[in-house]
């Protein structure tokens, strides 16, 4: 297990990288060390691109919060080891069901980290650990001879994400910058401990943008996700705004996410929109061998947050929505390595899962920047 934690922060270290908003302090320098030098031509000092627009939502470095569904339906088919080019389910076949049960219960803590590690004019690096823990309570299942038990596993279980995250946010002019950032997910039922090394999933994403003034900023890149659950590589659009009187504005991020904003005041704003949240989890008891069976979660989320300072740096926020079930099926990936399947792809499935939609409430407390 040490060996294993001690490969993690390697990895973590060298690949790097939600894209957040970022926070940025003047260069610390001691301008005495320097004595009575000349005045420095201003038309020759090198301007950088600032990291945020006028009104944003508050930058959060630490965040405790509790998420909870209200109960649905979860119906599961049969799962098929292996879950190869014959023996699994069709994309497009109608897999029988083989155990369904009512879910009263689907929440857990979840805790987010995002300390500046450098905050220069020409360089912000933000890095933090982030945990969320998907706790289940089912009732009245109803299993069938070849049921897999999955109902089980996540009533006793659930599934967990462990995740380190770094952001770099690189101005290479007045107006122009570079976001890069990437996740690497421990995902999974952690049913014996930590997992293998080999089924971390890794995220990446790169966005060219410009900060057009104080008020617009735009941008363009790519993203290797997880998402919703599956591997997937899409295009990315930022777009923020605030409006010249700063009570409106946008928080975008496509697709992950897209909302509108109303500042009610300086200490107290509501955003509305929707969020994709998802990963892919692996079951250990399903994992034979060299294999790693997944289930590939993604939710789409659209809902309202209402945000407001309780004192000083400290704030709370409060969400309110419709958890939509984008996927629930589930992979098993040949030797734990992982595969594109994106929109159009015919691999087979390992198991076609299906949770009814439901509402869900989320309440947090920040520290936060402005």
């Amino acid at each position: 297990m040490k060996k294993t934690i001690f490969l993690m922060m390697l990895l973590f270290l060298s690949a790097a990288l939600p894209l957040t908003a970022f926070a940025q302090d003047e260069d610390d320098e001691d301008w005495d060390a320097y004595g009575d030098l000349e005045l420095v031509d201003d038309s020759k000092v090198k301007r950088f691109a600032k990291p945020t627009i006028v009104g944003l939502s508050p930058t959060r470095f630490l965040s405790v919060s509790y998420d909870r569904q209200l109960p649905y339906d979860m119906n599961l088919s049969a799962a098929k080891f292996p879950a190869s080019v014959n023996d699994g389910w069709g994309v497009d076949e109608s897999a029988p069901i083989s155990e369904s049960g009512r879910v009263n219960f689907t929440g857990g803590l979840r805790f987010n980290s995002n300390i500046p590690v450098i905050s220069k004019s020409s360089l912000v690096w933000q890095t933090g650990l982030n945990y969320m823990r998907i706790g289940y309570s089912i009732s009245d299942v109803n299993a069938q001879p070849n049921a897999s038990g999955l109902t089980d596993i996540l009533d006793e279980r659930g599934l967990n994400n462990l995740n380190w995250t770094n952001t770099f946010f690189v101005p290479i002019s007045e107006e122009n910058f570079f976001i890069f950032q990437g996740i690497l997910d421990m995902s999974g039922d952690y049913g014996w401990g930590l997992q293998p090394f080999n089924t971390i999933r890794w995220s990446l994403a790169a966005v060219y943008a410009k900060r057009v003034s104080e008020n617009k900023r735009w941008g363009l890149g790519v993203s290797r996700t997880y998402r919703v659950g599956n591997l997937n590589y899409v295009p990315v659009v930022m777009y923020d705004v605030t409006s010249a009187d700063r009570k409106w504005g946008t928080e975008i991020l496509f697709p992950a996410r897209m909302h509108g904003r109303y500042n009610f005041s300086k200490n107290s704003l509501l955003l509305f929109g929707y969020e994709l949240e998802g990963q892919s989890y692996r079951i250990d008891q399903f994992s034979v061998g060299n294999n790693s069976y997944e289930i590939r979660r993604g939710e789409l989320r659209p809902r309202l947050e209402y945000q407001k300072q309780l004192s000083g740096p400290f704030w709370m926020n409060f969400q309110a929505g419709y958890r939509i079930d984008w996927t629930y099926n589930a992979d098993e990936l040949e030797g734990s390595r992982e595969f594109f399947r994106g929109f159009f792809g015919n691999q087979r499935y390992g198991m076609v899962n299906n949770l009814s939609n439901t509402v869900y409430f989320n309440v947090g407390i920040s520290f936060v920047t402005m």
